[in-house]
């Protein structure tokens, strides 16, 4: 009997954004609720670096991204992974939703 060969890593799952914080300088912590931990260079989300340290801290997730209480955009899980053509998780989650 032949075993059949498993692909290892992190595929079917749909990353979710468990909680965000900014523990070391210049960089966004972002853990994902299936345990992975991504850090990225704050420098990347302009927005998000003119924030004080302060306002940091008051963030909140929206759909399957974030804000702060004195931003006006949403960072979505996209613009953290990388290539939306691969992650468009939020449209497809609306489009089977029927929004």
């Amino acid at each position: 009997m032949k075993k059949e060969k498993i692909v290892e890593g992190y595929w079917d799952t749909t990353p979710e954004i468990k909680t965000i914080s900014f523990a070391l300088r210049g960089r966004i912590r972002i853990e994902l609720k299936d345990g992975r931990i991504l850090f990225v260079p704050v420098s990347a989300f302009p927005t998000i670096k003119r924030l004080s340290i302060k306002e940091r801290k008051k963030w909140y997730k929206f759909g399957n991204g974030f804000s702060f209480d004195n931003c006006n955009e949403v960072f979505h899980i996209e613009q953290i992974l990388g290539n939306y053509q691969h992650y468009g998780h939020e449209a497809l989650s609306m489009r089977n939703k029927g929004m």
